[in-house]
């Protein structure tokens, strides 16, 4: 007997793919520079905004969403290497993907404070660079441009490696439930709440999180 669970709830999936089309922004709108640069800075502070989201839904969000059902010791880790796992645990993230979503996040939070702190001596300059000093700004700028843009690049192709691996593979489809919100489970297992209550504040903590982030670059540019 098989049973559909509400595994990722509706802010979830919407901060997921708000998040793709960000970064495909950042991507797009980095390599075409000039003008474009104007939508970089955009996309950078929408990413900051879903970040911050993101981390507070951790504590407070569905079942499956929160930081709790997906951190693993390393043994834990080691064990599931080994084919030596429980499919109930691992229905939201299974351990490699819980290091690649924190990975992600990490590096994302890392891109993003270097941003602000980037400057080309051409076009764009981020909110930060008058506030700190000129070795802080070429260190960020450095890293901005040639370690983070990179470490990103391959952690997102890691990501969709594992995607068509588990869909060709194992014929499972990761993308489905990120659309859906729902996995067909062989076991009946606990399900992540997503009532129109959660949803509800779930804007209210995007909406918090917007205005801290339009209020910090607010006053970095005044």
């Amino acid at each position: 007997m098989a049973f559909v669970v509400r595994v990722w709830d509706l802010p979830t999936r919407c901060f997921h793919w708000t998040l793709v089309l960000c970064v495909t922004g950042l991507l797009i709108s980095g390599s075409l520079g000039g003008a474009a640069m104007e939508w970089h800075f955009r996309f950078g502070y929408g990413v900051a905004t879903l970040l911050l989201f993101r981390t507070l839904w951790g504590f407070v969000g569905g079942y499956w969403s929160r930081f709790s059902s997906f951190f693993y010791a390393p043994k834990q880790v080691l064990r599931y290497l080994q084919g030596s796992f429980s499919s109930e645990k691992h229905t939201g993230h299974n351990p490699l993907g819980a290091l690649s979503v924190y990975a992600m996040l990490f590096f994302l939070m890392f891109q993003v404070a270097s941003g602000l702190m980037s400057d080309d001596e051409i076009v764009a300059a981020g909110p930060l660079v008058r506030h700190v000093a000129g070795s802080w700004v070429s260190y960020a700028t450095f890293y901005h441009k040639q370690i983070g843009k990179i470490v990103l690049l391959g952690l997102i192709s890691l990501h969709l490696g594992a995607i068509a691996f588990h869909f060709f593979a194992r014929h499972d489809n990761l993308v489905q439930p990120m659309l859906t919100g729902d996995k067909l489970l062989l076991n009946e297992t606990a399900a992540s709440v997503d009532s129109a209550k959660q949803r509800w504040l779930a804007i209210f903590v995007f909406l918090i999180c917007s205005a801290g982030v339009a209020s910090l670059i607010y006053w970095l540019e005044k």
